[in-house]
């Protein structure tokens, strides 16, 4: 029986550390669900924390790299080029091929990390994953404003358009995506139901196990501060300098992400560093509460404040009485 270990929550709550943690006891390999992670070179800002001197790997079965950490397989960084964009349909088709390698291999799949999309495609699925781009819809929506999207979307799809929460209604990308799936269906009638059963989910949701870990909004807003001085003191700077001279733009997909787009004042001798690092902070700070607003509403959820003392003896036998009963239900 497919069983599905899932570590969620807000950015600096130590997700990856206590997947690690886990991963050993129940022989687990890492899929993270960061979507900043999956460019290659963008290490420091995207907090992948690598050991110096790891490398990655691969098997000649499996199309995308791995790196090994204290010798648990993580897997999902270094999946497209910081040039190139990636969408959750693509991250949804890596991660379906990493699955199935750990299924293979017989050992518990975690997935962790703050990208409510991703992980919500790996679990739900994502019926719209599969409408195509369509690159000159978007070319001509790109110069109409917010209202102006919005009433072609409500003309297209009334029911989409109401549904919209008040962040999604004034986000041009996603209410020009909204259009580009709306027009799709009405001109693909007899192809819709098939393209959206593509990217089903890859779980039994009985089989699944979400944990949510959090901590007190002071604490975790000094963890925050001290991950972000962090990763200037590792030269997050120097490492936007580097993706700079290999060619990659500002206005790129990956140079939108936190910690990166931030550095364009500072490149450009508008900002300071110290401007730059507070305004970052700000924005993590920020970022955390959208994650939490976000897998808040996810059902199924079980929540952990890992500033409590019985917090890792909690969570650990929490995982082995569901580990044990999947796989004695497996055994049966």
């Amino acid at each position: 029986m497919d069983k599905l270990l899932v570590i969620c929550g807000p950015t600096s709550t130590g997700k990856t550390h206590w997947a690690l943690y886990l991963a050993k006891k129940f022989n687990g390999e890492i899929v993270s669900a960061d979507s900043r992670q999956v460019y290659a070179g963008m290490d420091i800002g995207t907090g992948k924390e690598l050991p110096l001197g790891t490398k990655i790997r691969r098997r000649f079965f499996e199309s995308h790299g791995h790196y090994v950490v204290n010798g648990i397989n993580i897997w999902g960084y270094d999946l497209v080029s910081p040039k190139k964009e990636f969408s959750v349909s693509e991250y949804y088709k890596a991660a379906s091929k990493i699955m199935a390698g750990i299924r293979k291999r017989k050992n518990l799949p975690i997935l962790v990390g703050g990208t409510g999309l991703y992980i919500k495609a790996i679990i739900d699925g994502i019926p719209t994953a599969g409408i195509p781009k369509n690159d000159r819809l978007r070319k001509h929506l790109a110069s109409k404003s917010i209202v102006e999207l919005y009433d072609i979307l409500a003309q297209l799809d009334c029911l989409k358009a109401a549904s919209l929460n008040s962040s999604d209604r004034k986000n041009p990308r996603r209410l020009i995506r909204a259009i580009e799936i709306a027009q799709w269906r009405v001109g693909n009638i007899s192809r819709s139901k098939k393209a959206e059963k593509k990217f089903c989910a890859m779980f039994d949701k009985n089989n699944i196990l979400m944990l949510g870990l959090t901590l007190p909004k002071s604490e975790l807003d000094k963890k925050i501060k001290v991950r972000v001085n962090k990763r200037v003191d590792e030269k997050i700077d120097e490492e936007v300098k580097r993706l700079l001279k290999m060619g990659v733009k500002w206005d790129m997909q990956s140079m939108n992400s936190l910690g990166y787009k931030i550095w364009r004042g500072y490149f450009e001798g508008k900002k300071t560093k110290e401007q730059i690092i507070d305004k970052w902070t700000v924005d993590e700070k920020n970022y955390a509460k959208r994650q939490f607003v976000w897998f808040k509403k996810e059902s199924g959820v079980i929540w952990f404040d890992v500033s409590e003392k019985k917090f890792p003896k909690n969570m650990e036998k929490l995982v082995e009485r569901w580990y044990n009963k999947m796989t004695n239900a497996k055994k049966d």
